[in-house]
């Protein structure tokens, strides 16, 4: 059983083996299933986007997707704990203020999170919490009525620097970007974006849009990353599978 740290008591946390919660078995494929097609395609995604560049390669990134139910959270959660596998410091941030669902696919508890650090009440120390070795996370922490004010933040600006300088690589999970003007203010304050959107599910006039609203405000899109795609004749890997295309 892991345990989280605070800076007054030590709190429990569910357990992050598939068997042992049903969730985690459906989410977390990297995890129940680390030997299967769906597992071995999130490798592949790390290694392509975040090692490939060599001294370049991104440190913060942002996912996001048109819309809801297209697997940017899921994708953002395998990504990050494939990467902790790989041996990496990783920092999991849920920047979906309005619905956030990281800390449920880890079974983890929203109590504090990133809303405490950007209104100041807590530090980043005191809302961490680590799913398994090498991969911390921020949850969203409690609701906010406008989450816009406090991303477009100096404290947001000045969280980001300061994770920087403690982690490998930063992911951060943002809302759609057809929902709500969030993603597109995180965009511009990370080194790039991976836009996640289902093979089966998204029209190609939400997935244009997407790409408009991110070029409009000057990210740095990596690439896209295709759920739900067709792993051979008849047999579909669904909510787990990616492919990606970078962004040539």
């Amino acid at each position: 059983m892991a345990y989280i740290h605070r800076r007054r008591r030590m709190q429990k946390a569910s357990p992050t083996k598939g068997e042992a919660n049903g969730e985690l078995t459906r989410f977390l494929v990297s995890v129940s299933e680390p030997m299967s097609a769906g597992a071995e395609a999130y490798r592949t995604l790390s290694t392509s986007v975040l090692y490939a560049g060599g001294d370049g390669a991104p440190k913060a990134v942002l996912l996001t997707g048109p819309g809801a139910g297209e697997g940017k959270s899921t994708t953002c959660a395998n990504l990050a704990v494939v990467m902790a596998q790989a041996g990496k410091s990783i920092l999991l941030v849920d920047c979906d203020l309005r619905k956030p669902a990281l800390h449920s696919m880890f079974g983890l508890r929203n109590v504090f999170g990133l809303v405490d650090i950007l209104t100041g009440e807590r530090n980043l120390r005191d809302v961490y919490q680590e799913p398994m070795p090498g991969l911390k996370m921020v949850t969203a922490g409690p609701a906010l009525p406008i989450p816009a004010e406090v991303l477009s933040s100096r404290r947001f600006s000045g969280f980001l620097q300061e994770v920087r300088q403690e982690f490998d690589y930063i992911l951060l999970d943002a809302p759609p970007l057809e929902s709500t003007s969030d993603p597109a203010i995180l965009a511009g304050q990370v080194d790039g974006v991976l836009l996640v959107f289902d093979a089966r599910g998204t029209r190609k006039g939400a997935l244009r849009r997407s790409i408009r609203s991110l070029e409009t405000v000057g990210a740095n899109l990596l690439g896209t990353v295709m759920n739900n795609v067709r792993i051979s004749e008849g047999h579909y890997y669904s909510g787990g599978y990616s492919r990606y295309s970078p962004n040539v």
